[in-house]
């Protein structure tokens, strides 16, 4: 396997490179560009000044996380073809750099949602939290400003600004948009990706929905075995692959992550893995852990015994961190806990593959 570290880039992260690269096993990047509209073209002028600024530090990037899906792709909009060609050129322009995997969700509207960015737990750590009773109290309309009252001033991954000012509209738009149909537009959208993927040989990794069920009346289709079946069932190709995220999939306890794991990955299908760790409560209420199996509802070392069976060489990384040691930055990405994610995952990893001499 190859641990990642996810970084937001120069301008937009607290994190220096430099800090990163003295995690023990010096991970690589999984990065992005943040500044360039959803639906546009990734200019190779701006995907060239990240990878360099990630080899000058010492580090290698080959994962994307992400390369967001304009909406009308998703509602499956006469305009999309333009906007799927703009996809295109994209893949192309970062296999240029070495770019070997693209991270990326099919969510209609919001991304991933919380109740509480900064729940403080009984050690005294901040950490993400959901509560669907909050959740359910909110005015969707409302909901991108209290993230971005919670967000400390760092833009949050998956929540465009630009984009979610038009919530009204989007709403709208989607009103007619079931599961059934959002899958069928995203079979449109990967048998149209797919052979370009292949030929410059950068691989597709959707992200589960987060939480895994439908919101706010909104479809959501990445949120079990069976869904993600039915994903993989859209393009034959081993370049239609999955992000498989524990902490995503298991805040729904009917989902069994190391089964998923040894399913997708027996079929080469599996090219990204987030691995956290969460703290259930009761159904629809979970706090996010540390990585620590003992310190959530999760098996941590079955999981990563599941990746090892299936001897994954793809990309992994540790996933949201709580806020430890007096650090303040982004919800869920600060250095400390992500490190120690690392480090645990690491020594898990190490153990398990020695084991099997």
């Amino acid at each position: 396997m190859k641990m990642t570290f996810r970084w937001f880039g120069e301008n937009q992260d607290t994190i220096p490179l430099s800090y990163i690269r003295q995690i023990p096993g010096k991970p690589g990047i999984a990065g992005a560009l943040f500044d360039v509209p959803v639906g546009e073209v990734w200019p190779e002028d701006k995907i060239s000044n990240l990878i360099s600024a990630v080899n000058k530090a010492g580090l290698e990037i080959e994962v994307i996380e992400s390369v967001n899906i304009h909406d009308d792709i998703k509602i499956g909009l006469p305009t999309r073809d333009r906007y799927i060609d703009n996809y295109k050129q994209t893949i192309r322009n970062l296999a240029k750099y070495g770019i070997k995997v693209i991270c990326y969700n099919f969510m209609p509207v919001f991304d991933w949602i919380r109740s509480d960015l900064e729940k403080e737990l009984d050690d005294g750590s901040n950490t993400m939290s959901y509560q669907a009773e909050k959740i359910l109290a909110i005015d969707p309309s409302k909901l991108a400003e209290e993230f971005e009252a919670g967000s400390k001033g760092y833009a949050l991954p998956g929540w465009e600004p630009e984009r979610l000012k038009e919530l009204k509209l989007l709403f709208e738009k989607y009103k007619d948009i079931n599961e059934e149909k959002l899958l069928a537009n995203l079979g449109y959208f990967l048998n149209q990706i797919i052979p370009v993927c292949e030929q410059y040989d950068v691989k597709m990794a959707i992200h589960p929905d987060d939480p895994p069920w439908n919101l706010f009346g909104l479809p959501r289709i990445v949120k079990s075995m069976e869904s993600l079946q039915k994903i993989i069932d859209l393009n034959p190709s081993t370049y239609n692959g999955l992000t498989i995220c524990s902490g995503c999939l298991a805040a729904n306890p009917k989902n069994d992550v190391p089964a998923i794991i040894r399913h997708f990955g027996s079929m080469g299908r599996i090219h990204f893995a987030h691995i956290r760790n969460i703290k259930i409560h009761s159904p629809g209420h979970f706090d996010e852990s540390s990585h620590l199996s003992s310190d959530g509802s999760l098996d941590m070392y079955e999981i990563v015994k599941a990746y090892c069976d299936i001897n994954f060489d793809g990309y992994i990384r540790p996933d949201h961190g709580r806020m430890i040691w007096g650090e303040t930055g982004r919800p869920g990405y600060g250095l400390y806990d992500r490190a120690l994610g690392i480090a645990y995952l690491n020594g898990l990893w190490e153990a398990l593959t020695k084991g099997r001499r």
